[in-house]
């Protein structure tokens, strides 16, 4: 061979081998931050899957330029301390500039305070997430900015985005039930949603239901059509009583393995994931159809380091900050490139089975329909109320 009278047998194998390495290395950034190495290392992931990285990262030199004015940047998310400082790593490392300002924040100051704190010109952050059924409020308020304009939108499936550019996702959610491994066989799982209705493991106050119409019946509603949503609805309320609880969703999954009640919905399967992680007695089943989300990430208008929360987002959406907030707390990527089976809390439990999407128009369109009919049903008396 050419090789071997070139370089010789031994000398050959090496330079292959080095010219493998270096093809490998190509596909991805030349330089990546020492927190984003370490994400690979943990994820046993090949520096590959960030091909593409330095031209996502590419921004007009007006935001950097801005953010270095600016030097600061505020965010109210919902990711627990520990986790948003893995989130946060390699964006401090990449922009070490920008003072990071977090805050883990309650729906409450979260949403209300912030779009009454907005009405009075005044601002608590620059970057709000977890808007969830309540993007209405923000836009009534003229609250947030328009964010085609930043490059990684073009990452993200059309349904996981606002399309006048007001809000985008930041990754995948699939609500469903979570359950005590203790006290459910697996023989008992619903495969359909209307299979609770029959089981009677699920009655007198076994299942729990936490008030969010926005986050399941909504995807139900919209798969079943209204007549036979309604009718599962109250049979669910006035033939299971289950409890109603008032606690959010994180709190319904620590009273779950604390044996409570059975199941919980709607619960999500990466918190799911993450207590079974940490040792508790649960996990997590999807009936079909799957209700599938994303969560919402916006910037409030003319926000006050407007600049440095364009750098956020455009990171966040990246491959890096994909990759960074599943390692912080285990969602999916919402990054076209990277919704893989690898990604994916339960995947037996998801993958193949018929889902139902939430759009953008079915939370300004539909949900005011259905969040009427479930709190009817909420506020009446066919149901057994929490302890």
């Amino acid at each position: 061979m050419l090789w071997k009278r070139l370089f010789g047998g031994a000398s050959c194998l090496v330079l292959l081998l080095a010219l493998a390495s270096a093809a490998a290395w190509a596909q991805a950034p030349a330089a990546l931050p020492k927190s984003t190495q370490e994400i690979l290392q943990r994820l046993k992931l090949d520096p590959s899957i960030l091909k593409g990285l330095d031209q996502e990262l590419n921004v007009p030199r007006a935001w950097i330029e801005g953010a270095r004015r600016e030097a600061k940047l505020r965010i109210l998310s919902t990711f627990d301390p520990p986790q948003a400082v893995a989130l946060l790593a390699p964006f401090k490392e990449r922009y070490p500039f920008v003072e990071v300002d977090y805050s883990r924040a309650s729906y409450e100051d979260r949403v209300i305070k912030t779009v009454v704190a907005f009405r009075q010109r005044r601002y608590v952050t620059d970057v709000i997430t977890g808007v969830g059924g309540s993007v209405d409020m923000f836009k009534e308020a003229d609250a947030l900015e328009d964010l085609r304009g930043v490059p990684n939108w073009q990452n993200n499936p059309e349904w996981t985005k606002d399309g006048g550019g007001l809000w985008v996702g930041m990754h995948l959610r699939y609500w469903c039930m979570a359950y005590n491994t203790k006290l459910v066989k697996k023989s008992d799982l619903p495969k359909k949603w209307e299979d609770l209705l029959t089981n009677p493991v699920w009655r007198n106050g076994n299942l729990a239901l936490g008030n969010r119409p926005e986050l399941w019946p909504l995807m139900l509603w919209k798969s079943w059509g209204e007549e036979k949503a309604k009718d599962f609805f109250i049979r669910l309320f006035r033939d299971l009583k289950p409890q109603l609880r008032k606690e959010g969703m994180n709190a319904m999954l620590d009273l779950l393995a604390a044996g409570e009640f059975h199941a919980s919905i709607p619960s999500a399967e990466y918190r799911t994931s993450q207590k079974e992680s940490e040792g508790a007695p649960v996990s997590f089943t999807c009936a079909e159809p799957v209700p599938v989300m994303t969560s919402e990430m916006g910037i409030l208008k003319n926000a006050p380091h407007l600049n440095s929360a364009r750098l956020f987002v455009n990171w966040f959406l990246s491959k890096e900050g994909q990759l960074a907030q599943y390692m912080a707390d285990e969602s999916p990527p919402v990054h076209r490139e990277l919704q893989r089976r690898e990604f994916l809390p339960y995947a037996d439990e998801i993958l193949g089975k018929r889902v139902s999407f939430r759009l953008p128009e079915d939370a300004e369109k539909t949900l005011p329909k259905v969040r009427d009919f479930w709190n009817s049903l909420w506020l009446g008396k066919g149901a057994k109320p929490a302890k």
